[in-house]
């Protein structure tokens, strides 16, 4: 997993590439936690995202809390598999998918 973060003023993109399972979501919450403060608008494009588990769930639940409190956040370029795990446990319900 590899993470791509492209920061302008309070804006930021992060482009992730690969899974999002227990291997990678610890180092994904280091990156990304971190990288949030002071953002108020966070675009995460899951374009190159092939899986996410329950550990990469939580780890977009971390963000999406924390950016519920400062700002907005969407995620752009979701592929079919990936979106289909976030219906089936409410993620899209609660979050701005494109």
């Amino acid at each position: 997993m590899e993470i791509e973060l492209k920061k302008d003023g309070t804006h930021l993109d992060a482009v992730m590439h690969g899974r999002i399972d227990t291997a990678t979501s610890a180092e994904a919450e280091s990156i990304l936690i971190p990288a949030i403060e002071g953002i108020d608008d966070l675009v995460l494009d899951f374009e190159d995202i092939q899986y996410i588990s329950s550990a990469g769930l939580r780890v977009l639940l971390l963000v999406y809390k924390k950016m519920a409190v400062q700002g907005e956040m969407k995620l752009i370029h979701v592929n079919e598999m990936v979106r289909e795990v976030l219906d089936i446990t409410g993620f899209l319900d609660i979050m701005n998918v494109e």
